[in-house]
């Protein structure tokens, strides 16, 4: 193969069309993606990393879920031009492949596994902690050896590949079945936002936000390489507001992919914003951010130090339930881009084969058995920001895809159109690699050697084997 042969394109037509027994049943309309971003979106982030960007921001967190939701926002505005001109699974790497070339493609594809792959992982051991927790309430005491990885003297996390095996039967019995189990548990995690808010927010004093940024607003290295200030906690942040990248996966099940897709990444977007700096305001507000701010557990312990014991019983029961919509929506996710790459000859083709039900069942099963190995073997606490780079590199490649075709096809059809693209998308550039700098050493290091791994996993496999057939 020639070197140019490294950045061929794939046909847009292609990477949009798929028939026969690959082809995925259309049985996703608005609602269901906006559900779908709005369970991806609001999960772990809020409910942890509150505390994790109050300690290295102060109350200026306030100021770091804004850029992080700002940076997220003209992304998430460069995934809706992308996803309604090429409504096609794949995200990010179909993108890639059809504008940029295969071995970026490839990259993006690559790292798109790292995020999805960790973020799963890691919500299933989060969400294992509190189920363990659970059952010890009641009685049923799972032995440490079954509760708790390698790395943290156990033998698996058995109860953290359960919950996968469980989420992949849901999305293997029905694309259409599992939004709507989806879509019910959003509506409750909403609800206890709400319940969060509406308890602390009366017990608001402004002296709890001095001094506002304790650390400065940059970013700042502190202590093990930590990065300290709102830029510091923006880039920890950012993992709290991602997951609309899901939805576009989505394109070859949604009714009505040139409409519903730009609501679905938008409208999920906007509503987690608004909903992450009420709930940021309301918590800083309530208690001097010393107080919550290295608590694995942020709002409980709020409410909590507040007196409402109860409604901090019942905030960390609903968001334990509600949970695995973040694992139904990554998974979901990482399937849809496995199955693209199956199709495209970079995974074994056999594994593009839709069931009778319209879903991708093996590369779902496959999917699950990959992260649910991760999750019950691998300590998963520094490594999980890797998933962070994977995102960023992703969000990149979207905005650069926008400007390409802007200049390379200024007349294509565009059902929707970034509004000021050439601001917007730049914007999303130099902010994701702004905030790239800003993550840890160690972080920046590992994203490079998984790619330095994913390169040489290429050359000696996935290019001689890659097929343009779509």
């Amino acid at each position: 193969m020639s070197l140019s042969s490294l950045f061929r394109l794939k046909p847009v037509g292609r990477a949009s069309t798929t028939s026969g027994d690959r082809a995925l049943a259309r049985t996703l309309s608005w609602p269901h993606l906006v559900a779908m971003g709005v369970g991806a979106i609001v999960g772990t982030g809020i409910l942890t990393l509150i505390g994790v960007g109050a300690d290295r921001a102060g109350p200026a967190v306030l100021l770091s879920f804004v850029v992080a939701g700002a940076i997220c926002a003209c992304a998430a505005l460069c995934y809706a031009e992308m996803a309604t001109m090429i409504p096609a699974s794949g995200s990010a790497y179909t993108y890639s492949y059809a504008v940029l070339g295969e071995v970026i493609a490839w990259v993006v594809g690559w790292s798109l596994i790292l995020e999805y792959s960790l973020v799963v992982s890691t919500v299933a051991v989060g969400w294992s902690g509190y189920a363990v927790g659970f059952l010890r309430g009641l009685g049923i005491v799972v032995p440490a050896a079954l509760a708790n990885g390698p790395g943290l003297g156990g033998v698996v996390n058995l109860p953290a590949m359960l919950i996968i095996a469980v989420v992949a039967g849901l999305l293997m019995l029905g694309t259409r079945e599992s939004a709507r189990i989806n879509s019910a548990l959003v509506v409750l995690k909403i609800v206890t936002l709400a319940l969060f808010v509406a308890v602390a927010l009366p017990h608001f004093r402004p002296e709890n936000l001095h001094p506002f940024a304790p650390h400065g607003y940059g970013s700042v290295a502190g202590a093990g390489g930590v990065k300290y200030g709102v830029m510091g906690a923006a880039a920890i942040i950012f993992f709290a507001f991602y997951g609309f990248d899901a939805i576009s996966t989505a394109a070859e099940e949604a009714k009505r992919p040139e409409r519903d897709l730009a609501i679905g990444i938008v409208g999920s977007m906007l509503a987690c914003t608004l909903i992450y700096i009420v709930v940021a305001l309301a918590a800083a507000g309530a208690l001097p951010v010393a107080a919550f701010a290295k608590s694995p557990e942020p709002l409980a312990l709020v409410l909590r130090r507040l007196g409402q014991g109860s409604i901090a019983t019942i905030v960390a029961a609903a968001a334990a339930i509600a949970l695995p919509t973040v694992l139904l929506a990554f998974l979901y996710g990482q399937s849809r881009i496995f199955l693209v790459m199956a199709r495209d000859g970079f995974l074994p083709e056999s594994l593009a084969r839709i069931s009778a039900r319209g879903t991708p069942a093996r590369i779902t099963a496959v999917t699950a058995v990959f992260v649910g190995v991760i999750a019950g073997l691998t300590p998963l606490d520094l490594i999980a920001s890797l998933a962070n780079a994977g995102t960023l590199c992703a969000f990149v490649a979207v905005a650069a895809c926008v400007l390409v075709l802007r200049r390379r096809a200024p007349d294509a059809e565009r059902p929707f159109r970034t509004p000021l693209a050439w601001v917007v998308a730049p914007a999303a550039i130099l902010g994701c690699c702004y905030l790239f700098t800003s993550l840890q050493t160690v972080t920046q290091l590992g994203f490079v050697a998984w790619n330095a791994l994913g390169l040489l996993a290429y050359f000696a496999y996935g290019r001689a084997r890659v097929s343009l057939a779509g």
